[in-house]
């Protein structure tokens, strides 16, 4: 009996993922022109105002320069003094440039072995980094989006299942809330959570599962050790998260979309899960389709709103992808160190 190639089952599992990706994102981008003619989206991208769309585009990419400041409070030396800003730029936007080309989201992986090559940095240090810097990402989308669920502004008159979709909304961030609050008491005192864990889930592996959770998470919430920092971390995280939701809310004028800067707060995080989800590279699929569904809570038709999302996704993909490129082109052996991973 043949011995299976390790080398073939591993392409396989790789090949796996990539498939569902693909799959996924097709299915997304169907249901998101479902009932909508080329001949309408056309005409709204044609009738686009080029300047609000030229500044939102620019927003977006001024979010990768917002990332690189708060990465360099997070990714220290051991003498506590930041690294280069150079090779850090290059590693983020060639992290970027990836996760909109390369499947199977490889920009984690191509940003850390860029930062470690380049920055002479153990590639365990900067994969802790990229880590917190998940955490304050997710805490402060969660704490956003909370606050847009909880505002008057979605209208009281569309329903879902005879419910009011306001009430649904303040209901989601109220939950969102105690979510948030929940996180921020573990991240604060880990050794109690631990203790709380282990007697709230019988479970001895489970347990063992979210305790070494909490205590990677506390591992690498050790660089902020100075109050003065975790404030700085805290303020670049809303700045970042901020400057991405008035991209959005700027783009809207490109399409004459009424919606409001709040609207574009919670439409941000319910992209920012709608793309967690396996997809092709660029999230194409899920962006617009989350984008459609957010969209249809303030009465803004399916053709209008998929013409926005794809005109956004399209114009904003392409500044930080030729950025990419130029580090690429920048960095020694670039290509080659690449073919590597």
């Amino acid at each position: 009996m043949p011995t299976p190639d390790p080398a073939s089952q591993a392409g396989g599992r790789r090949l796996l993922p990539a498939i569902i990706g693909v799959a996924v994102s097709l299915g997304l981008l169907f249901w998101a022109l479902r009932g909508v003619r080329l001949e309408d989206i056309l005409q709204h991208v044609r009738a686009a105002r080029p300047i609000p769309l030229l500044v939102a585009v620019i927003l977006a990419t001024l979010t990768f320069p917002l990332r690189l400041i708060r990465w360099r409070l997070l990714l220290r030396h051991e003498t506590g003094r930041p690294y280069p800003a150079g090779p850090l730029w290059h590693a983020v936007a060639l992290g970027f440039m990836a996760n909109n080309l390369l499947p199977l989201r490889a920009g984690e992986l191509v940003r850390s072995y860029t930062a470690s090559r380049l920055g002479s940095i153990r590639f365990t240090t900067v994969l802790s980094s990229i880590a917190v810097e998940r955490i304050f990402d997710a805490l402060t989308i969660a704490a956003l989006l909370t606050l847009a669920l909880l505002s008057p502004d979605l209208p009281g008159s569309v329903m879902v299942g005879g419910v009011s979709v306001a009430r649904l909304a303040h209901v989601g961030g109220l939950l969102g809330g105690l979510a948030l609050l929940l996180a921020i008491a573990v991240l604060a005192a880990p050794v109690a959570a631990e203790r709380l864990v282990r007697a709230v889930f019988p479970w001895p592996k489970v347990a063992d599962r979210i305790v070494s959770l909490i205590e990677g998470i506390r591992q690498g919430l050790v660089v902020l050790r100075t109050p003065v920092r975790l404030s700085l971390v805290v303020f670049w995280s809303l700045a970042l998260w901020l400057v991405n939701a008035l991209a959005f809310y700027v783009g809207f004028a490109a399409f004459d979309i009424p919606v409001s800067y709040v609207g574009a707060l919670l439409m941000q995080g319910l992209v920012v899960l709608g793309i967690s989800i396996p997809s092709t590279p660029g999230f194409f699929g899920p962006f617009e389709a989350v984008i459609v569904a957010a969209l249809a809570l303030y009465g803004v038709p399916r053709d209008l709103a998929f013409s926005y999302a794809i005109s956004f996704h399209v114009t904003s993909f392409v500044p930080i992808t030729l950025l990419g490129l130029w580090s690429l082109a920048r960095t020694p052996g670039g290509f080659k160190g690449l073919r590597r991973l």
